[in-house]
């Protein structure tokens, strides 16, 4: 019994404590003992106090953010005084106006269909699809807004009378509409596109048929919104009587 008993630290003298070997079972929670160590318990001392290194940060890199317009500005400006500038002026401004959206207004009625295609206020030379050049254009022609960049009806594709209000006419002015976006340049500009539309038209359903279809494929990705800015009349003044043929 006595020789199975372990001994205790006050039992063993010290000139005995420093001959002792630390323990070398696997997963053991004492020190590892290095064969060039010459002080046994130098690996206890070390464990035992606590470490003042801190953690190296990892070299892991996380995406930035995306910056707003003003806090964009201010890092393009060198000093203060050149956020008072005219340059600085109209870049924040060309920043603000990139992130609004352009509107296609669609207004079918049951004799015509109009449709327009408006951008954000800007002048001509920020404008890509302007006939407008920056070399050779006056400096009146450069600062003129431009807000329509498409102005279209039936009327325009040849259709006469009777004919504007029909169905056909309307498919043709939706496919004519969206092949000039394309060939003029405007959808360099176009980020975000709301669509309105207004009226009951025969209109309505084939501009609808013309964005879903092949024609509207490279603008139908653009558009954010679709709203109806058809006028409902509440009260008011009596309407005219109601055609009846017959």
């Amino acid at each position: 019994m006595s020789s199975a008993r372990t001994l205790s630290s006050k039992s063993v003298c010290t000139a005995c404590r420093h001959h002792l070997q630390l323990s070398r079972r696997s997963f053991t929670t004492a020190p590892v003992l290095r064969a060039d160590e010459k002080d046994p318990f130098a690996a206890l001392l070390a464990a035992s106090t606590p470490s003042t290194r801190r953690p190296q940060p990892t070299s892991r890199v996380t995406p930035e953010a995306p910056q707003s317009p003003v806090m964009a500005a201010l890092d393009d400006a060198q000093d203060a005084t050149a956020l008072w500038t005219s340059t600085a002026s109209d870049n924040l401004n060309a920043r603000n106006i990139s992130q609004e959206a352009h509107r296609l207004n669609v207004y079918c009625t049951k004799h015509n269909t109009h449709i327009t295609l408006v951008q954000p206020s800007k002048s001509a030379a920020q404008t890509i699809s302007s006939s407008v050049s920056s070399t050779s254009s006056s400096a009146a022609a450069k600062n003129k807004v431009v807000d329509v960049l498409l102005s279209l009806s039936t009327g325009n594709i040849g259709f006469r009378k009777g004919g504007r209000g029909s169905y056909d006419a309307a498919y043709q002015l939706g496919a004519f509409a969206m092949k000039q976006i394309q060939e003029k340049g405007m959808l360099q500009d176009v980020r975000k596109l709301e669509v309105v539309l207004r009226g009951f038209g025969a209109g309505r359903e084939a501009i609808q048929k013309i964005l879903l279809g092949t024609e509207g494929r490279l603008l139908r990705r653009r558009i954010t919104a679709v709203m109806d800015a058809t006028r409902l009349k509440f009260g008011g003044d009596r309407s005219p009587n109601p055609r009846r043929l017959g």
